[in-house]
Protein backbone atom coordinates (compact mmCIF):
# COMPACT_ATOMS: atom_id res chain seq x y z
CA UNK A 1 0.00 0.00 0.00
CA UNK A 2 1.29 3.38 -0.65
CA UNK A 3 2.63 5.05 2.12
CA UNK A 4 0.44 8.21 3.37
CA UNK A 5 3.58 10.22 4.67
CA UNK A 6 5.00 11.46 7.39
CA UNK A 7 1.06 12.46 8.60
CA UNK A 8 0.27 9.02 9.59
CA UNK A 9 4.31 7.71 10.63
CA UNK A 10 3.55 10.29 13.08
CA UNK A 11 0.10 9.58 14.47
CA UNK A 12 1.70 5.78 15.08
CA UNK A 13 4.69 7.33 16.63
CA UNK A 14 2.70 9.91 18.83
CA UNK A 15 5.50 13.12 17.86
CA UNK A 16 6.63 15.10 20.16
CA UNK A 17 5.39 17.75 22.49
CA UNK A 18 4.07 20.92 20.82
CA UNK A 19 5.55 24.00 22.57
CA UNK A 20 2.80 26.36 20.76
CA UNK A 21 -0.06 24.12 21.26
CA UNK A 22 -1.87 24.67 24.51
CA UNK A 23 -5.37 24.62 25.89
CA UNK A 24 -7.56 27.31 26.75
CA UNK A 25 -8.41 25.94 30.04
CA UNK A 26 -8.86 22.35 31.88
CA UNK A 27 -11.85 20.43 32.82
CA UNK A 28 -13.05 21.84 36.05
CA UNK A 29 -16.68 20.30 37.93
CA UNK A 30 -18.61 23.92 37.06
CA UNK A 31 -18.57 23.05 33.13
CA UNK A 32 -21.46 21.82 32.26
CA UNK A 33 -23.47 21.47 29.12
CA UNK A 34 -21.40 22.55 25.35
CA UNK A 35 -18.65 23.76 27.93
CA UNK A 36 -18.02 20.19 28.44
CA UNK A 37 -16.22 20.69 25.17
CA UNK A 38 -12.73 21.94 25.60
CA UNK A 39 -11.27 21.06 22.00
CA UNK A 40 -13.03 21.34 18.88
CA UNK A 41 -11.11 19.26 16.22
CA UNK A 42 -12.17 20.29 12.72
CA UNK A 43 -11.01 17.89 9.69
CA UNK A 44 -11.56 19.08 6.53
CA UNK A 45 -11.56 16.40 3.41
CA UNK A 46 -12.39 16.84 -0.13
CA UNK A 47 -14.69 16.53 -2.70
CA UNK A 48 -18.05 14.37 -2.23
CA UNK A 49 -21.15 14.39 -2.03
CA UNK A 50 -23.35 13.00 0.57
CA UNK A 51 -24.82 10.33 -1.48
CA UNK A 52 -21.76 9.52 -3.06
CA UNK A 53 -20.85 8.02 0.45
CA UNK A 54 -23.54 7.91 2.61
CA UNK A 55 -26.73 7.11 0.29
CA UNK A 56 -27.28 4.18 1.37
CA UNK A 57 -26.63 4.23 4.87
CA UNK A 58 -29.78 3.21 7.02
CA UNK A 59 -32.11 5.63 7.92
CA UNK A 60 -30.46 8.63 6.67
CA UNK A 61 -32.17 10.63 4.08
CA UNK A 62 -30.40 9.56 0.99
CA UNK A 63 -30.59 7.93 -2.39
CA UNK A 64 -33.98 7.64 -2.61
CA UNK A 65 -35.32 3.68 -3.15
CA UNK A 66 -37.85 1.51 -4.13
CA UNK A 67 -37.97 -2.45 -3.63
CA UNK A 68 -34.17 -2.14 -2.88
CA UNK A 69 -33.42 -0.07 -6.07
CA UNK A 70 -32.82 3.56 -6.42
CA UNK A 71 -35.55 5.59 -8.06
CA UNK A 72 -34.32 8.55 -9.58
CA UNK A 73 -32.02 9.10 -12.06
CA UNK A 74 -30.39 11.15 -14.03
CA UNK A 75 -30.41 12.18 -18.39
CA UNK A 76 -27.45 11.43 -20.16
CA UNK A 77 -27.38 14.31 -23.03
CA UNK A 78 -24.98 12.47 -25.28
CA UNK A 79 -26.82 8.86 -25.06
CA UNK A 80 -30.48 10.35 -24.12
CA UNK A 81 -30.98 7.67 -21.40
CA UNK A 82 -31.08 8.39 -17.84
CA UNK A 83 -28.68 6.99 -15.67
CA UNK A 84 -29.64 5.57 -12.37
CA UNK A 85 -27.24 6.06 -9.36
CA UNK A 86 -24.97 2.94 -8.94
CA UNK A 87 -22.76 1.05 -6.59
CA UNK A 88 -19.24 2.16 -7.70
CA UNK A 89 -16.55 0.34 -5.67
CA UNK A 90 -13.32 1.60 -7.57
CA UNK A 91 -11.17 3.04 -4.98
CA UNK A 92 -10.59 6.23 -7.36
CA UNK A 93 -12.89 8.33 -8.75
CA UNK A 94 -13.19 10.46 -11.21
CA UNK A 95 -15.71 13.18 -10.09
CA UNK A 96 -16.66 16.50 -12.08
CA UNK A 97 -16.32 19.98 -12.92
CA UNK A 98 -17.24 21.74 -9.32
CA UNK A 99 -17.11 25.39 -9.73
CA UNK A 100 -19.91 27.60 -9.26
CA UNK A 101 -21.47 27.60 -12.73
CA UNK A 102 -21.42 23.74 -12.05
CA UNK A 103 -23.18 23.95 -8.66
CA UNK A 104 -26.04 25.96 -10.54
CA UNK A 105 -26.00 23.34 -13.16
CA UNK A 106 -25.83 20.34 -11.31
CA UNK A 107 -29.02 21.89 -8.99
CA UNK A 108 -30.88 23.32 -12.17
CA UNK A 109 -33.10 24.92 -10.47
CA UNK A 110 -34.26 22.32 -7.64
CA UNK A 111 -34.15 18.91 -10.24
CA UNK A 112 -30.63 17.71 -9.44
CA UNK A 113 -30.18 16.51 -13.01
CA UNK A 114 -27.27 18.59 -13.82
CA UNK A 115 -24.60 15.72 -12.92
CA UNK A 116 -23.87 14.14 -16.16
CA UNK A 117 -24.16 16.94 -18.35
CA UNK A 118 -21.78 18.89 -16.87
CA UNK A 119 -19.35 15.79 -16.42
CA UNK A 120 -19.53 15.09 -20.58
CA UNK A 121 -19.06 18.76 -21.03
CA UNK A 122 -16.23 19.62 -18.47
CA UNK A 123 -12.38 20.41 -19.69
CA UNK A 124 -10.51 17.21 -20.98
CA UNK A 125 -6.72 16.79 -20.67
CA UNK A 126 -5.93 19.43 -18.33
CA UNK A 127 -2.61 19.15 -17.10
CA UNK A 128 -3.90 18.38 -13.88
CA UNK A 129 -6.68 16.49 -13.59
CA UNK A 130 -7.34 17.80 -10.31
CA UNK A 131 -8.60 21.26 -11.57
CA UNK A 132 -12.83 22.29 -10.71
CA UNK A 133 -13.31 22.84 -14.56
CA UNK A 134 -11.81 19.70 -15.55
CA UNK A 135 -13.66 16.14 -15.68
CA UNK A 136 -11.34 12.81 -15.56
CA UNK A 137 -11.68 9.47 -17.57
CA UNK A 138 -13.38 9.24 -20.27
CA UNK A 139 -16.89 7.56 -18.71
CA UNK A 140 -18.38 10.12 -16.10
CA UNK A 141 -18.68 8.25 -12.76
CA UNK A 142 -20.42 11.06 -11.33
CA UNK A 143 -23.76 8.63 -10.67
CA UNK A 144 -21.53 6.20 -8.83
CA UNK A 145 -21.93 5.39 -5.11
CA UNK A 146 -19.78 4.02 -2.46
CA UNK A 147 -21.19 1.36 0.36
CA UNK A 148 -20.16 0.81 4.11
CA UNK A 149 -17.61 -2.43 3.18
CA UNK A 150 -15.85 0.39 0.52
CA UNK A 151 -15.58 2.82 3.55
CA UNK A 152 -16.01 0.92 7.25
CA UNK A 153 -14.09 3.24 9.30
CA UNK A 154 -16.44 5.86 8.13
CA UNK A 155 -19.88 3.86 8.42
CA UNK A 156 -18.05 2.81 11.43
CA UNK A 157 -18.05 6.63 13.12
CA UNK A 158 -21.43 7.02 11.69
CA UNK A 159 -22.83 3.91 13.29
CA UNK A 160 -21.32 4.70 16.59
CA UNK A 161 -21.66 8.68 16.88
CA UNK A 162 -23.54 11.09 15.12
CA UNK A 163 -23.73 11.60 10.97
CA UNK A 164 -25.10 14.69 9.50
CA UNK A 165 -27.48 14.23 6.68
CA UNK A 166 -28.14 17.82 5.27
CA UNK A 167 -24.68 19.19 6.22
CA UNK A 168 -24.62 21.79 3.20
CA UNK A 169 -21.17 23.11 1.89
CA UNK A 170 -21.60 26.80 3.03
CA UNK A 171 -21.28 28.20 -0.68
CA UNK A 172 -22.35 27.03 -3.96
CA UNK A 173 -18.71 26.86 -5.03
CA UNK A 174 -15.43 25.19 -5.35
CA UNK A 175 -12.53 24.48 -2.74
CA UNK A 176 -10.81 28.24 -2.18
CA UNK A 177 -14.42 29.96 -0.99
CA UNK A 178 -15.90 26.77 1.07
CA UNK A 179 -12.60 27.17 3.09
CA UNK A 180 -12.69 31.11 3.48
CA UNK A 181 -16.12 30.21 4.75
CA UNK A 182 -14.54 27.62 7.17
CA UNK A 183 -12.60 30.10 9.07
CA UNK A 184 -14.36 33.48 8.44
CA UNK A 185 -18.00 33.29 7.12
CA UNK A 186 -17.69 35.00 4.00
CA UNK A 187 -15.50 34.74 1.01
CA UNK A 188 -14.37 38.11 -0.67
CA UNK A 189 -12.06 40.36 -3.15
CA UNK A 190 -10.95 43.43 -1.25
CA UNK A 191 -8.71 45.88 -2.81
CA UNK A 192 -6.89 47.28 0.64
CA UNK A 193 -5.21 45.56 3.55
CA UNK A 194 -7.04 46.25 6.78
CA UNK A 195 -10.16 48.10 5.24
CA UNK A 196 -12.40 45.71 5.71
CA UNK A 197 -15.10 48.25 3.58
CA UNK A 198 -12.95 48.08 0.50
CA UNK A 199 -14.12 44.20 0.39
CA UNK A 200 -17.11 43.07 -1.80
CA UNK A 201 -18.75 39.45 -1.87
CA UNK A 202 -16.81 37.12 -4.56
CA UNK A 203 -17.36 33.33 -4.32
CA UNK A 204 -15.83 32.72 -7.62
CA UNK A 205 -13.10 34.26 -9.26
CA UNK A 206 -11.72 35.78 -6.33
CA UNK A 207 -8.39 36.23 -7.74
CA UNK A 208 -6.67 37.46 -10.64
CA UNK A 209 -3.05 37.20 -10.56
CA UNK A 210 -2.55 36.89 -6.87
CA UNK A 211 -3.07 33.27 -7.04
CA UNK A 212 0.08 31.12 -5.75
CA UNK A 213 2.64 32.73 -3.22
CA UNK A 214 5.31 34.39 -4.04
CA UNK A 215 8.25 32.74 -6.05
CA UNK A 216 5.84 29.68 -7.43
CA UNK A 217 5.35 30.11 -10.96
CA UNK A 218 1.84 30.66 -11.90
CA UNK A 219 -0.62 29.50 -14.17
CA UNK A 220 -0.29 32.38 -16.52
CA UNK A 221 2.86 32.65 -18.51
CA UNK A 222 4.99 31.21 -15.37
CA UNK A 223 5.41 34.55 -14.09
CA UNK A 224 4.68 34.90 -10.03
CA UNK A 225 2.78 37.17 -8.53
CA UNK A 226 1.18 39.45 -5.68
CA UNK A 227 -0.68 37.24 -2.56
CA UNK A 228 -4.81 38.34 -2.44
CA UNK A 229 -6.10 40.60 0.08
CA UNK A 230 -8.01 39.22 2.83
CA UNK A 231 -9.10 42.09 5.02
CA UNK A 232 -12.20 40.87 6.21
CA UNK A 233 -12.50 39.29 9.74
CA UNK A 234 -11.97 35.63 10.36
CA UNK A 235 -12.75 33.29 13.17
CA UNK A 236 -8.75 33.72 15.26
CA UNK A 237 -9.11 37.16 15.91
CA UNK A 238 -12.60 36.80 17.87
CA UNK A 239 -10.24 33.99 19.43
CA UNK A 240 -6.99 36.04 19.86
CA UNK A 241 -9.29 38.88 21.62
CA UNK A 242 -10.54 36.29 23.86
CA UNK A 243 -7.43 34.70 24.38
CA UNK A 244 -8.40 31.24 23.17
CA UNK A 245 -6.22 29.17 21.89
CA UNK A 246 -6.33 27.74 18.35
CA UNK A 247 -4.07 26.03 15.87
CA UNK A 248 -4.21 25.46 11.68
CA UNK A 249 -2.63 22.18 10.34
CA UNK A 250 -1.53 21.47 7.10
CA UNK A 251 -0.03 17.86 5.54
CA UNK A 252 3.01 19.17 3.43
CA UNK A 253 2.66 17.93 0.06
CA UNK A 254 0.35 19.44 -3.04
CA UNK A 255 -3.33 20.70 -3.04
CA UNK A 256 -4.84 19.26 -6.26
CA UNK A 257 -6.98 22.17 -7.13
CA UNK A 258 -5.73 24.93 -9.66
CA UNK A 259 -5.54 28.54 -8.05
CA UNK A 260 -7.92 29.49 -10.07
CA UNK A 261 -10.69 27.55 -10.59
CA UNK A 262 -11.31 28.28 -14.47
CA UNK A 263 -7.51 27.82 -15.52
CA UNK A 264 -7.29 25.25 -18.71
CA UNK A 265 -4.10 23.80 -17.36
CA UNK A 266 -1.88 24.04 -13.93
CA UNK A 267 -0.12 22.33 -12.21
CA UNK A 268 -0.49 21.15 -8.40
CA UNK A 269 0.83 23.45 -5.95
CA UNK A 270 3.37 22.47 -3.31
CA UNK A 271 1.76 23.29 0.19
CA UNK A 272 3.36 23.29 3.60
CA UNK A 273 2.66 25.17 6.59
CA UNK A 274 3.81 27.78 5.89
CA UNK A 275 2.56 27.98 2.15
CA UNK A 276 -0.65 29.95 1.53
CA UNK A 277 -3.07 28.57 -0.39
CA UNK A 278 -6.57 26.91 -1.14
CA UNK A 279 -6.33 24.93 1.91
CA UNK A 280 -4.42 27.39 3.84
CA UNK A 281 -5.73 30.84 3.36
CA UNK A 282 -4.96 31.85 6.88
CA UNK A 283 -1.25 33.02 6.07
CA UNK A 284 -3.19 35.63 3.56
CA UNK A 285 -5.65 37.15 6.25
CA UNK A 286 -4.70 40.65 7.88
CA UNK A 287 -5.92 39.99 11.07
CA UNK A 288 -3.96 36.78 11.15
CA UNK A 289 -0.85 38.72 11.12
CA UNK A 290 -1.75 41.74 12.58
CA UNK A 291 -2.35 39.67 15.61
CA UNK A 292 1.01 38.14 15.51
CA UNK A 293 -0.67 34.21 14.96
CA UNK A 294 1.01 32.66 12.02
CA UNK A 295 2.93 30.81 14.05
CA UNK A 296 -0.49 29.01 14.94
CA UNK A 297 -0.03 27.88 11.07
CA UNK A 298 1.79 24.49 11.77
CA UNK A 299 2.23 21.01 9.96
CA UNK A 300 -0.05 18.01 11.02
CA UNK A 301 2.96 16.56 13.20
CA UNK A 302 2.52 19.23 15.68
CA UNK A 303 -0.95 18.23 16.28
CA UNK A 304 -0.58 14.30 16.46
CA UNK A 305 2.25 15.51 19.22
CA UNK A 306 0.13 17.71 20.86
CA UNK A 307 -2.47 15.32 21.17
CA UNK A 308 -0.24 12.55 22.47
CA UNK A 309 0.89 15.09 25.00
CA UNK A 310 -2.27 16.54 26.07
CA UNK A 311 -1.45 20.16 24.73
CA UNK A 312 -4.06 20.71 22.19
CA UNK A 313 -5.53 23.96 21.63
CA UNK A 314 -8.80 25.10 22.01
CA UNK A 315 -9.68 24.90 18.58
CA UNK A 316 -7.97 23.10 15.70
CA UNK A 317 -8.50 23.06 12.23
CA UNK A 318 -6.98 19.95 10.20
CA UNK A 319 -6.53 19.89 6.05
CA UNK A 320 -4.91 17.50 3.94
CA UNK A 321 -2.42 17.01 1.20
CA UNK A 322 -3.85 16.00 -2.13
CA UNK A 323 -2.64 12.34 -1.62
CA UNK A 324 -4.72 12.20 1.43
CA UNK A 325 -7.70 14.41 0.47
CA UNK A 326 -9.83 12.28 -1.13
CA UNK A 327 -10.09 14.63 -4.02
CA UNK A 328 -10.25 12.59 -7.43
CA UNK A 329 -8.07 11.38 -8.60
CA UNK A 330 -6.65 10.82 -4.93
CA UNK A 331 -7.14 7.21 -3.34
CA UNK A 332 -10.28 6.82 -1.31
CA UNK A 333 -8.71 4.41 0.93
CA UNK A 334 -5.58 6.82 1.75
CA UNK A 335 -7.72 9.62 2.84
CA UNK A 336 -10.09 7.12 4.95
CA UNK A 337 -6.62 5.89 6.37
CA UNK A 338 -5.50 9.10 6.94
CA UNK A 339 -8.44 10.54 9.14
CA UNK A 340 -8.37 7.46 11.06
CA UNK A 341 -5.03 8.08 12.21
CA UNK A 342 -6.23 11.91 13.26
CA UNK A 343 -9.25 10.71 15.22
CA UNK A 344 -7.29 7.91 16.60
CA UNK A 345 -4.58 10.12 17.64
CA UNK A 346 -7.24 12.16 19.55
CA UNK A 347 -9.08 8.92 21.15
CA UNK A 348 -5.39 8.18 22.46
CA UNK A 349 -5.49 11.93 23.86
CA UNK A 350 -5.08 12.74 27.46
CA UNK A 351 -7.67 14.82 26.40
CA UNK A 352 -10.45 12.39 25.06
CA UNK A 353 -12.65 13.70 27.30
CA UNK A 354 -13.26 16.90 26.33
CA UNK A 355 -12.79 17.07 23.04
CA UNK A 356 -15.59 17.33 19.87
CA UNK A 357 -13.90 16.47 16.21
CA UNK A 358 -15.98 17.75 13.05
CA UNK A 359 -15.31 15.79 10.35
CA UNK A 360 -16.63 16.88 7.11
CA UNK A 361 -15.53 17.76 2.83
CA UNK A 362 -15.42 20.84 1.50
CA UNK A 363 -17.86 20.11 -1.61
CA UNK A 364 -19.45 17.71 -4.02
CA UNK A 365 -16.65 17.27 -6.55
CA UNK A 366 -19.34 16.69 -9.09
CA UNK A 367 -21.06 13.62 -7.68
CA UNK A 368 -24.66 12.86 -7.12
CA UNK A 369 -27.05 14.79 -4.45
CA UNK A 370 -30.33 14.17 -5.00
CA UNK A 371 -31.43 16.65 -2.05
CA UNK A 372 -32.00 20.32 -3.27
CA UNK A 373 -29.57 23.09 -0.91
CA UNK A 374 -31.90 25.93 0.94
CA UNK A 375 -31.42 29.42 -0.04
CA UNK A 376 -30.05 31.29 2.37
CA UNK A 377 -28.24 33.89 0.67
CA UNK A 378 -26.49 34.99 -2.97
CA UNK A 379 -23.88 32.75 -1.60
CA UNK A 380 -25.88 29.58 -0.75
CA UNK A 381 -25.58 27.13 0.54
CA UNK A 382 -23.94 25.09 -1.50
CA UNK A 383 -24.69 21.26 -2.40
CA UNK A 384 -24.88 18.25 0.40
CA UNK A 385 -21.46 17.26 1.78
CA UNK A 386 -20.87 13.95 4.37
CA UNK A 387 -20.45 15.39 8.33
CA UNK A 388 -19.96 13.68 11.03
CA UNK A 389 -19.80 14.22 14.73
CA UNK A 390 -17.56 11.92 16.64
CA UNK A 391 -16.85 12.53 20.66
CA UNK A 392 -17.39 10.96 23.74
CA UNK A 393 -20.23 13.04 24.60
CA UNK A 394 -22.01 12.43 20.75
CA UNK A 395 -25.08 10.47 21.01
CA UNK A 396 -24.63 6.67 19.98
CA UNK A 397 -25.77 5.94 16.13
CA UNK A 398 -27.30 9.35 16.11
CA UNK A 399 -28.66 10.64 12.49
CA UNK A 400 -29.17 15.10 12.82
CA UNK A 401 -31.60 15.42 10.09
CA UNK A 402 -31.01 19.16 10.54
CA UNK A 403 -30.35 22.02 8.15
CA UNK A 404 -26.63 22.76 8.64
CA UNK A 405 -23.62 24.21 6.90
CA UNK A 406 -19.95 24.62 7.95
CA UNK A 407 -21.32 27.80 9.77
CA UNK A 408 -22.76 25.69 12.64
CA UNK A 409 -19.05 24.78 13.31
CA UNK A 410 -18.04 28.37 13.83
CA UNK A 411 -21.93 29.30 16.15
CA UNK A 412 -20.60 25.86 18.41
CA UNK A 413 -16.93 27.51 18.72
CA UNK A 414 -18.61 31.13 19.08
CA UNK A 415 -21.12 29.71 21.66
CA UNK A 416 -18.67 27.50 23.84
CA UNK A 417 -15.40 29.64 23.93
CA UNK A 418 -16.76 33.27 23.40
CA UNK A 419 -19.65 33.61 25.03
CA UNK A 420 -22.04 33.67 21.50
CA UNK A 421 -20.02 36.62 20.12
CA UNK A 422 -20.65 36.25 16.39
CA UNK A 423 -18.60 37.31 13.47
CA UNK A 424 -20.89 40.29 13.09
CA UNK A 425 -19.82 43.22 11.48
CA UNK A 426 -21.83 45.27 13.74
CA UNK A 427 -20.19 44.03 17.01
CA UNK A 428 -16.40 42.76 16.18
CA UNK A 429 -14.83 46.29 15.19
CA UNK A 430 -14.10 45.26 11.91
CA UNK A 431 -17.13 46.25 9.70
CA UNK A 432 -17.36 44.78 6.53
CA UNK A 433 -20.41 44.20 4.03
CA UNK A 434 -20.66 40.53 4.10
CA UNK A 435 -23.74 40.04 3.18
CA UNK A 436 -25.75 37.75 6.29
CA UNK A 437 -24.25 37.18 9.54
CA UNK A 438 -24.07 33.59 8.48
CA UNK A 439 -24.23 32.05 12.68
CA UNK A 440 -27.64 33.47 13.06
CA UNK A 441 -29.25 32.76 9.96
CA UNK A 442 -32.42 31.44 11.22
CA UNK A 443 -32.71 27.79 8.83
CA UNK A 444 -29.28 27.16 10.31
CA UNK A 445 -29.57 23.73 13.11
CA UNK A 446 -27.41 23.96 16.40
CA UNK A 447 -25.11 21.20 16.49
CA UNK A 448 -25.54 20.49 20.41
CA UNK A 449 -27.97 18.39 19.11
CA UNK A 450 -25.50 15.93 18.31
CA UNK A 451 -23.90 15.36 22.37
CA UNK A 452 -25.72 14.23 25.31
CA UNK A 453 -23.93 15.88 27.85
CA UNK A 454 -25.42 14.40 30.68
CA UNK A 455 -24.07 10.96 30.20
CA UNK A 456 -20.74 9.56 31.00
CA UNK A 457 -18.13 10.21 28.67
CA UNK A 458 -17.81 7.49 26.03
CA UNK A 459 -14.59 5.65 25.58
CA UNK A 460 -12.49 5.68 22.56
CA UNK A 461 -13.37 3.98 19.32
CA UNK A 462 -10.03 3.04 18.42
CA UNK A 463 -10.31 1.65 14.18
CA UNK A 464 -7.38 -0.02 12.12
CA UNK A 465 -5.61 2.56 10.02
CA UNK A 466 -6.05 0.42 7.06
CA UNK A 467 -8.90 -1.49 7.23
CA UNK A 468 -10.11 -4.20 5.66
CA UNK A 469 -12.51 -3.08 2.55
CA UNK A 470 -14.15 -3.66 -1.33
CA UNK A 471 -12.68 -0.81 -3.02
CA UNK A 472 -11.19 -1.79 -6.05
CA UNK A 473 -7.25 -0.57 -6.69
CA UNK A 474 -6.98 1.67 -9.84
CA UNK A 475 -5.44 -0.89 -12.49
Amino acid sequence: MVALGMAVLAACSGGSRSSRSTSSTSTGPASTGIHLIKHVVVIQQENRSFDSYFGTFPGADGIPMRNGKPSVCVPDPQTSTCVVPYPDHADVNGGGPHNATNATADINGGKMDGFIGQAESGRKGCSDPTNPACTNGSTPDVMGYHVGTDIPNYWSYAENFVLQDHMFEPVASWSLPAHLFLVSEWSASCTQHNNPSSCTNAIQALRKKGDRPPGTPAYYGGQTSANPIYAWTDLTHLLYQSRVTWGYYVVSGTEPDCENDAALSCAPVRQRANTPGIWNPLPWFDTVKADHQLANIQSVDRFYAAANSGTLPAVSWVVPSGVVSEHPPARISAGESYVTSLVNAVMRSPEWDSTAIFLAWDDWGGFYDHVKPPSVDENGYGLRVPAIVISPYAKRGYIDHQILSFDAYDKFIEDDFLNGQRLDAATDGRPDPRPTVRENVAILGNITQDFDFTQTPRPPTVLPVHPHNTLIPKA
